[in-house]
C-alpha cells in the first residue's frame, strides 16, 4: 500500500561537518514523503511529487511540521530506567551506588518485561526508533527487549551483559556461561526481524581475561553480529584498567588483543584516548557513541568530536540513561552542542542532525537501511513540532532558515515537539 505524508522534509545524505552543507543536507520546505510497505519510495517537492500520485495514494497533511528521519540512539541502558537522575557520585561509585542494586532486580524476568515495555514507550515517545541497548547479566534481560521490540516492528540492537569480576556476586556471571548464553541469544534473535544482538562486555574491568578471550571467540565466530560495550569513560576507569591489565598499550588494547575491536564494535563514550588510539579505532572499524548528557552528569569529561572525525572514526549520538538524563536525542544534541563549544568546536542544527540519524546509522553499520529518505530505506520517521510548546512557536515563528529553526527547536524540545513517530511506515502506538 502507497502512502504519502505532506510537511517540510529535511535529512543528510552526509556529514554537514565535513562536505559543503547544499550537498550534504536535503531540505523541501514544502515536501511530500513517499511510503510503500515500509520502505521509502521517493521524498520531494510536494506539489511535483502529488501530481505524479494516484488518486488512491492516502495522503497525511502535517503542514506546519517538519519530518525528519528516525531518531537512532547508539548507547543506552534500559535496565537503568528508574534511576534516571540519581543524585551525585562520578562513574564507580555511582555504578555501586545505583546501577547495581538497579540491575540486580532485573533477575525477575517479569519486571525485566515491564521495563522493557516502558522504555520502548519511551524511546518512541521521544522520535527514537532504532537503538543498540545493555541489558543486564540476566538472559533474559536481553529476551525482553527484544521480545517488546519485536512486537513494536523496531530496528533494534541488544544483548546481555557480560560481567564475572568486580562486580556484586547477585550479578556475576563465568566466562563459560557468558558464552553459552550469548551464543543462544545469537541463535535466538539475531537477524530475526529488525532485530540484532550485541555481545556485551559491560567493561574491562568486570570481565576477567578468560571472558574477554570467550566474547573474542564468539565475536569470531559470528562477525556479523555486533559488539557493545564502554572504553574511556573516567579517568579513575582508565588507571584502573593500566593497573588490571599492565601488558596493554592502553584501554582500546586491551579489546584489541582480544578481538573486541572491528566492524560493528561500539564503544561507549571515548574521552580519555590518544591520538594512536583513535587511528587504531578508524582503521579497525570501531565506532564511538558520543554521550554528553552522561558525561555532564558524572563529571567524566568532554568528548572530542573533531579529533574523532579527523582520524575518520564513526560517530553518533548515545543518551546512556541512565547515567544519562534524557531519552530524548534533540535533548541530548542540545547538550553536545554545549560539550563542544567549551572546546572551541562548532556543532550547527544540521550537523547535530546527522549524529542523531545517519551519523548513528553509520556507526552502527545500518545506513544501507536507516538513516535518511533515500528510496529503497525503511520508513522510520518523526514529525517534529515547532509549535511543541509556546516558547519555541514564538522563537521558531521568525527564524529566518530552516537551520535557524532547528536549532531552536533542538535547544528547546523535549517529547512534546514529536507529533508522531513511525516505524516502517507505521504511527507507533504508545501501549
Amino acid at each position: 500500500m502507497r502512502e504519502a505524508y505532506r510537511a517540510s522534509l529535511l535529512h543528510c545524505l552526509a556529514d554537514p561537518g565535513e562536505e559543503a552543507e547544499s550537498s550534504a543536507l536535503e531540505y523541501f520546505e514544502d515536501g511530500l514523503l513517499i511510503v510503500e510497505d515500509g520502505v521509502v519510495v521517493e521524498a520531494g517537492d510536494a506539489p511535483t511529487l502529488l501530481a505524479q500520485l494516484s488518486d488512491d495514494t492516502a495522503v497525511t497533511d502535517f503542514s506546519g511540521k517538519i519530518i525528519v528521519p528516525g531518531f537512532i540512539d547508539c548507547h543506552v541502558h534500559f535496565p537503568q530506567l528508574d534511576i534516571i537522575a540519581s543524585y551525585g557520585e562520578q562513574l564507580l561509585d555511582w555504578l555501586n551506588r545505583y546501577a547495581y542494586p538497579a540491575e540486580a532486580r532485573f533477575a525477575d524476568e517479569i519486571y525485566a518485561r515491564e521495563i522493557a515495555n516502558v522504555f520502548l514507550n519511551e524511546l518512541l515517545r521521544n522520535g527514537t526508533t532504532t537503538a543498540l541497548v545493555f541489558g543486564t547479566v540476566h538472559a533474559h534481560s536481553a529476551d525482553a527487549i527484544l521480545e517488546a521490540a519485536e512486537s513494536r516492528g523496531m530496528r533494534l540492537i541488544a544483548g546481555k551483559v557480560l560481567m564475572d569480576i568486580n562486580c556484586p556476586d547477585e550479578l556475576q556471571d563465568t566466562p563459560e556461561s557468558a558464552y553459552a548464553d550469548s551464543k543462544a541469544l545469537i541463535e535466538r534473535w539475531h537477524g530475526k526481524d529488525r532485530l540484532g544482538y550485541a555481545i556485551t562486555p559491560r567493561f574491562a574491568l568486570t570481565s576477567s581475561e578468560e571472558q574477554l578471550a570467550a566474547a573474542g571467540r564468539l565475536a569470531n565466530e559470528y562477525p556479523d553480529v555486533w559488539i557493545h560495550t564502554h572504553l574511556a569513560e573516567n579517568k579513575a576507569e582508565v588507571e584502573e584498567i593500566a593497573r588490571q591489565f599492565p601488558g596493554s598499550r592502553s584501554y582500546l588494547d586491551v579489546y584489541d588483543q582480544f578481538g573486541l575491536l572491528r566492524e560493528r564494535s561500539v564503544f561507549a563514550h571515548c574521552l580519555h584516548m590518544d591520538d594512536e588510539d583513535r587511528s587504531c579505532m578508524a582503521a579497525k572499524g570501531g565506532a564511538a557513541a558520543f554521550c554528553p548528557t552522561s558525561n555532564l552528569f558524572l563529571g567524566s569529561g568532554l568528548f572530542n568530536l573533531r579529533a574523532m572525525r579527523a582520524a575518520n572514526v564513526r560517530v553518533g549520538l548515545g543518551t546512556d540513561v541512565g547515567g544519562g538524563t534524557s531519552l530524548s536525542l534533540l535533548r541530548t544534541a542540545s547538550e553536545a552542542y554545549k560539550v563542544l563549544h567549551l572546546q572551541n568546536q562548532a556543532l550547527p542544527a544540521t550537523r547535530a542532525l546527522y549524529l542523531a540519524t545517519l551519523g548513528a546509522a553509520e556507526a552502527l553499520y545500518l545506513d544501507d537501511k536507516v538513516g535518511n529518505f533515500e528510496p529503497g530505506k525503511e520508513a522510520d520517521f518523526v514529525v517534529l513540532d515547532p509549535a511543541g510548546s509556546s516558547l519555541s512557536e514564538r522563537r521558531t515563528r521568525v527564524a529566518a532558515s530552516i537551520e535557524e529553526a532547528l536549532f531552536a527547536i533542538t535547544m528547546l524540545a523535549d517529547d512534546r515537539h514529536v507529533a508522531a513517530t513511525y516505524i516502517a511506515g507505521t504511527r507507533s502506538v504508545i501501549r
